[in-house]
Parts: structure tokens; C-alpha cells; sequence
């Protein structure tokens, strides 16, 4: 198994080496090549890794947060985001790419190297998100990479979806639903309700129907399907109302009575469990899902644990052979109007 991994793209580009290092030492049969500038990523390694499993790309520039996504991936083709693509595409001993970098350079960048996989409109991210199921999650598509969309799209996100939560989690027949105002059917915009009995005609996936913001997070859908303008809304949300929720449980008890702080010792081992749980370095990356090669999406803020979580998580991908999975659920359908716009 080799794997490329952006070692510039985040916040922490040392975290990044020392998360590939704790890779490697976890799996003998790994490798990695990191892209970036040499001098630094050797200074990481000369001081924690002695093996040989883990070899340098340099790349002398950096696409920033700052950077307009289109330009940065024409112009800077000696970036490491860039440079780690073109690798993976043009190499097919590698099974897969890690970034933690810009998330609208990745995603322009899968499109314009790596490129659609035959059949698929339009690629998509695809984070897992936890649920109040203990070790159960979710994956919400598309959660921003698409904020206008038509039923075709949706259709193909359902099927990347329910191929994701097959390699990943190894679900069988996962269920898959729609994001919608309402569980009845006939509830939605124009797009939800044109969407609803195409997913249902959809002979590839488990389509159960409707489903509201609020039910998302109970563990009773394995894939939400969404455009991405609404699903970045719906995302970026509950990550808002978990880092409130914690902020306002630690404030309670910092300032309630005695018996309060008392109480907040004793749940102090839940209260950490539920922290990591929303923690978004304990979870794995958002898979960039439609193009022909494995793309994991780190947090940028990832630290060590997290990028070896999203090394693993391309491992996984790979190993279970989800871009064959995508492919073949592809293969017998009926072409929609406008399925490649």
C-alpha cells in the first residue's frame, strides 16, 4: 500500500510528518510519500523516524486558505496539493491521496487531474459525521462541494454514498435519505421532491425517503443525501452547536454552586468521552467521492492522530476497492437529462 500525503496543505505541516511516521509504524506493509519542502519534512524525520518507509517529494510552493482555488491549481503546479494528485494519477502503484489543505483547491484539483469517473456529473465531498449511537456514524453528501444541483447529481451522491458506507464502515445495504423539511413525501423543494422517485427507482441503493435536520443525528440513516449548499449549512451547524453546547456545560458548572461543581467532577470522564466524540481530530476525513482516485480530506487544523486516522481511512478505501464499487453501481443506469452538466 502507498499512499502520497500533502505535507504543507494544513496548519500543522510538522503534525502532518509525524502523523504519516505514526502510519508507517502501525502498518509494516505502508508507504508514504510526502510532498513538500524537503528541508522541513527531512528535519521532522531525521529527529522521530529512523525506518525507510517514507521518502520526500519537494515541492517548493504552498497553496494557501487565501488562495482562489482555480488559479492556485494552474499556476502553482509545484505546490504540494498538486504535485501529490498528479503523482497519484500518474503512478498506479499508489493507492490514494491525503490532504489537509484548501477544501475548494482540493476539490478543483481532484476534478481537474484526477478526473470524473465515467457516469458521475459532478464529484462530491463526503464527511462522516457521529450519531447518538455509540461508534456509529453517518455520511452526509454533498456537504459543500456542489451548492446547486440538479436530480442527477443527487442521484450519484446517493450511490457514492451508499458505496462509501460498503468500504469504510462495511455496511451492508446501507439506508440512504434525503434532506428534506418535512419525512412525508411530497415534502421539499423542487429539487428534493424531483429527486425523491428517482432514488426511489435507484435499484443500487437502499433508499428509505425523507429525512429532517434534526433526525439526522439519531443513528437511523447511514447516508444523507443533500445539495451542498445546504448540507455545508446543515454541517457547519452542528459543529457550531456542539463546540456551544460543551462551552456552555463548562460554563454552568464553573460558576454554579458547590453541588454543581461536585456533580461536574463525577461527570467529568462522560463530558471528555462526549468531547471526543465531537472532536473533530477523532473522526475520519470527508472523502472527495466522483473522482478516479482515492482523495482524503483532512481538517486543516488535524494533528497527528487525525492524519493517521485519514491515512488509514485511504487504506481502508483502497483495500475494499471503492472506486470498483462506485463504477459497477453506475453501470446499469439509465442516463438522466443533463447528467453531465
Amino acid at each position: 500500500m502507498k499512499i502520497v500525503l500533502d505535507g504543507q496543505g494544513g496548519d500543522y505541516p510538522e503534525q502532518a510528518v509525524l502523523g504519516a511516521i505514526k502510519a508507517v509504524n502501525k502498518h509494516k506493509d505502508l508507504e508514504i510519500i510526502i510532498c513538500g519542502k524537503a528541508e522541513e519534512i527531512n528535519k521532522v524525520l531525521s529527529d522521530n523516524y529512523k525506518g525507510d518507509k517514507i521518502t520526500v517529494c519537494d515541492c517548493r510552493e504552498v497553496i494557501t486558505n487565501n488562495d482562489i482555488p482555480t488559479i492556485a491549481v494552474r499556476q502553482k503546479k509545484d505546490s504540494s496539493m498538486v504535485k501529490a494528485i498528479r503523482m497519484a494519477k500518474e503512478d498506479d502503484s499508489i493507492d490514494g491521496v491525503v490532504s489537509s489543505g484548501n477544501t475548494g483547491a482540493l476539490l478543483t484539483a481532484s476534478l481537474f487531474i484526477a478526473k470524473r469517473i465515467k457516469g458521475i456529473s459532478r464529484p462530491c465531498l463526503a464527511p462522516s459525521l457521529p450519531t447518538a449511537v455509540d461508534g456509529k456514524c453517518f455520511v452526509l453528501v454533498d456537504c459543500g462541494a456542489n451548492a446547486d444541483c440538479k436530480p442527477a447529481n443527487l442521484q450519484h451522491f446517493a450511490i457514492m454514498g451508499s458505496c462509501y458506507m460498503q468500504s469504510l464502515y462495511g455496511i451492508n445495504n446501507p439506508t440512504v435519505a434525503i434532506l428534506s423539511n418535512g419525512q412525508e413525501k411530497g415534502k421539499g423543494n423542487e429539487l428534493v421532491k424531483e429527486t425523491y422517485p428517482i432514488l426511489e427507482a435507484t435499484p443500487s441503493i437502499n433508499f428509505v425517503g425523507n429525512v429532517e435536520a434534526r433526525d439526522i443525528l439519531f443513528g437511523n440513516y447511514d447516508v444523507v443525501v443533500s445539495d451542498g449548499f445546504t448540507g455545508n449549512a446543515v454541517l457547519k451547524t452542528i459543529e457550531g452547536t456542539a463546540l456551544c453546547v460543551m462551552k456552555m456545560i463548562k460554563e454552568s458548572i464553573k460558576n454554579g454552586s458547590i453541588l454543581q461543581k461536585i456533580g461536574g467532577l463525577l461527570i467529568k470522564p462522560a463530558v471528555k468521552k462526549l468531547k471526543s466524540t465531537m472532536d473533530v481530530n477523532e473522526q475520519a476525513g470527508g472523502t472527495v467521492l466522483g473522482v478516479d482516485e482515492i482523495i482524503v480530506k483532512a481538517h486543516g487544523s488535524s494533528k497527528e492522530a487525525s492524519i493517521c486516522r485519514c491515512i488509514e481511512q485511504t487504506m481502508q478505501l483502497a483495500n475494499n476497492n471503492i472506486l470498483a464499487r462506485i463504477k459497477e453501481d453506475l453501470s446499469g443506469l439509465v442516463d438522466l437529462e443533463d447528467n453531465n452538466d
